[in-house]
């Protein structure tokens, strides 16, 4: 049984990036609606701990997974793979003959340029309080002002 088992790569005992990344991307959103690992996994039917290893990206998240994980966080799906590392869509996909890479043209990933400030306390914080306005029209102004305050996006290309 051993030998059947020989001409079979053993598998990484390190998270793949892209399930840490998706991981991230699970804990961001949640964390951004204020709520616990606990109460995702009531949600999914999950124990928190079960939670914390998709999180970590210890454990892989599958396709309905991803479905159902979504449909509670109120994200579409693509949102988990939003803003990847730089870098990262150039890995080899990885399957059961090997790795290969992908037929596609080279693109500029989409998050060219975007950092980690969506995952500091701070940014977090704003959000909830935003968030936390319950007039509509308080809320559209505290927005437009925020938007006025801040440097224009075309100075920042510029710099």
């Amino acid at each position: 049984m051993a030998e059947e088992n020989s001409d079979r790569p053993e598998r990484e005992s390190r998270p793949s990036p892209i399930d840490v990344h998706v991981g991230s991307r699970v804990r961001l959103r949640r964390t951004l609606l204020g709520m616990s690992q606990e109460r995702l996994g009531d949600a999914l039917g999950l124990t928190f701990q079960q939670v914390q290893k998709y999180e970590r990206g210890v454990n892989r998240v599958g396709a309905s997974r991803l479905f159902d994980i979504s449909r509670v966080l109120d994200v579409p799906i693509s949102y988990f793979f939003d803003d990847m590392p730089e870098g990262l869509q150039d890995t080899p996909i990885s399957g059961p003959r090997g790795r290969m890479y992908g037929f596609a043209e080279a693109q500029e990933p989409f998050s060219a340029g975007v950092d980690d400030q969506l995952t500091k306390r701070e940014t977090l914080e704003l959000v909830r309080a935003y968030y936390r306005i319950t007039d509509p029209a308080m809320r559209k102004r505290m927005f437009d002002l925020m938007k006025s305050l801040a440097t224009p996006e075309s100075a920042l290309d510029k710099g």
